[in-house]
């Protein structure tokens, strides 16, 4: 399967305001940085990732993007997750791409094993391996195939409704929980959960 993953990324600046209680906007803008450089470092260790694809409107980390050999969507228009998605899916599949990885750029604890997990269970399309959260509310990670196969609705309780949509178009839905990707760093209490585990994102 030719396999692209696509990361989509806030403004760094912005990014993780609900931690702005205990991290100034500096302290922030850096994590969200260390965060974006771990994705990217870790998806480059996979021989079974053709591409990295980053999808942001922030040039800052378009650039970040670039330097680690990763190619870039710039996002416009109102920001919507799930329109920059769609819009970052139809630039894979220009190249042909059979499937994509939706890896969001918060997990901090997240390995190159992980991601072979999850496309372990992507074979024999048509497919969907949804990761959710540590809650089983949100999806923290996607990966369908063939590209295109759902819509995304990535949001409050997108969880359910990615398993739905899948279920839906025919596709065998595969679900992995692992404890690292489960923990995406969104609220003070992430924070401290993740700072109390070992992670090679610097605090």
């Amino acid at each position: 399967m030719t396999l692209w993953a696509i990361v989509p990324v806030k403004p760094l600046r912005r990014g993780k305001s609900r931690l702005a209680g205990m991290l100034t906007e500096d302290e922030r803008t850096e994590l969200n940085r260390a965060m974006l450089e771990h994705t990217l470092e870790t998806l480059s260790e996979l021989k079974e990732v053709n591409e990295a694809l980053v999808v942001s409107r922030d040039p800052v980390a378009l650039n970040i993007a670039r330097n680690h050999g990763a190619r870039t969507v710039q996002e416009d228009g109102q920001p919507h997750l799930n329109t920059a998605l769609k819009r970052a899916t139809v630039v894979a599949q220009l190249y042909a791409t059979r499937g994509v990885l939706v890896l969001p750029a918060d997990l901090p604890l997240v390995t190159s094993d992980d991601i072979r997990t999850l496309l372990d269970h992507a074979t024999k399309p048509p497919v969907v391996v949804i990761a959710p959260d540590r809650h089983k509310r949100g999806t923290n990670a996607l990966v369908i195939s063939p590209a295109g196969l759902i819509e995304y609705d990535f949001g409050e309780n997108s969880f359910q409704r990615h398993c739905e949509l899948a279920k839906k178009a025919g596709a065998r839905l595969e679900i992995v929980e692992l404890p690292s990707l489960g923990l995406d760093l969104d609220l003070p209490e992430d924070f401290e959960l993740v700072k109390n585990l070992e992670s090679t994102i610097t605090f």
